[in-house]
């Protein structure tokens, strides 16, 4: 389903629109949430992060909380996206809390009032000002990155790449690999980012590398880390990292041009069907225990102020990285999609 068509079909569905004016006062985690949410039993999460991260951490919430079920609903970024606007049109009342990649999605969802205000006592306290919705719909989950990256037993650091132009050079005919914006909101959001910054014309002599084309962000890593491609042109550092950390041949490179940086917004929808769980669930992911528990396990870079970054990655603040726009993506997602398209034909 096109962009532009859900923000359009939206009008006529059930949930109707609504404009918030402010943001409702901060909820703490109470007795009364968490028994309210233990007789709901169950909590679905569709998110477009990694399995290797996301079951982990359903599991520490399910620990915490005995008598909670976390059903992760995983895929693209993009394909959430999809998913729940079928599921809507179909009046279909599935998620309960949503996490993407692509930000602009949070935006369309807004407009169209399916987002239920609320805020965490951790949001309040401990986000900055810019990661939190003004009316308190949506909040910044993570941040990662969607760095290049390559296998060091096919290709040797001098005759590695140190931006996005090196991967023009014919050298690399048929030795990258990337994923799709049109799956992924990570690639999406890069898209974007790239595009706005070398032009399109980039990307038209990028295709005539023979590129790997695969879908997701978190592809590239394993390809390359499978020694299928030996140059990832982007994907989900903090699973490039993952990989160096279990020994794997993996050597991240941010680029000279500056690397596109991803936030990750998380809120509960309107219509969901555990109401409390889900708060429950975002007040524990947002709360320093849960950003913790990401960090530790993936090293994405948390949106909690009281986390600090995951010891022996680089801070946020020493990268050069690329001015991310949601607004814009939420316009113009399909034209970026058709773009691609014309030059990868996929």
């Amino acid at each position: 389903m096109r962009r532009r068509s859900l923000v359009q079909a939206a009008v006529l569905l059930p949930f109707g629109a609504r404009v918030v004016s402010a943001a409702p006062a901060a909820e703490p985690i109470t007795p009364a949430l968490i028994e309210a949410a233990k007789k709901e039993g169950k909590v679905s999460y569709y998110t477009a992060m990694d399995l290797s991260v996301a079951e982990p951490m359903a599991k520490a919430f399910e620990a915490k909380f005995a008598g909670i079920k976390v059903a992760v609903e995983r895929s693209g970024a993009e394909r959430v996206f999809n998913r729940i606007a079928q599921e809507a049109a179909s009046n279909i009342q599935r998620a309960d809390v949503v996490n993407s990649s692509d930000a602009a999605h949070f935006i369309a969802w807004k407009r169209e009032g399916w987002l239920a205000p609320y805020v965490p006592e951790d949001v309040a306290k401990d986000l900055p000002a810019e990661m939190v919705d003004a009316d308190g719909t949506y909040y910044n989950q993570r941040t990662h990155l969607s760095a290049i990256a390559y296998n060091t037993k096919l290709i040797a650091p001098a005759d590695a790449p140190k931006g996005f132009m090196d991967l023009l050079d014919p050298k690399y005919v048929g030795k990258l690999v990337k994923g799709h914006p049109g799956y992924s909101g990570t690639i999406m959001t890069a898209t974007q980012q790239i595009a706005r910054e070398l032009g399109w014309s980039y990307f038209e002599k990028l295709a005539k590398q023979k590129v790997l084309q695969v879908q997701s962000a978190t592809e590239p890593p394993k390809r390359i880390e499978a020694g299928e491609r030996a140059v990832a042109v982007d994907g989900s550092d903090y699973l490039f990292w993952m990989a160096k950390e279990r020994g794997m041949p993996i050597e991240v490179v941010f680029a000279v041009e500056g690397t596109p940086q991803i936030s990750n917004p998380m809120g509960v929808f309107k219509s969901a069907p555990n109401p409390n769980a889900a708060r429950l669930l975002v007040s524990w992911i947002m709360s320093p225990e849960g950003q913790e528990f990401l960090v530790n396990l993936s090293g994405q870079y948390p949106a909690n102020k009281r986390v600090k970054s995951k010891p022996g990655r680089p801070a946020l603040a020493d990268i050069k990285t690329l001015r991310e726009e949601a607004s814009v993506v939420a316009d113009k997602a399909d034209a970026i999609k058709a773009q691609y398209a014309k030059y990868f034909k996929v």
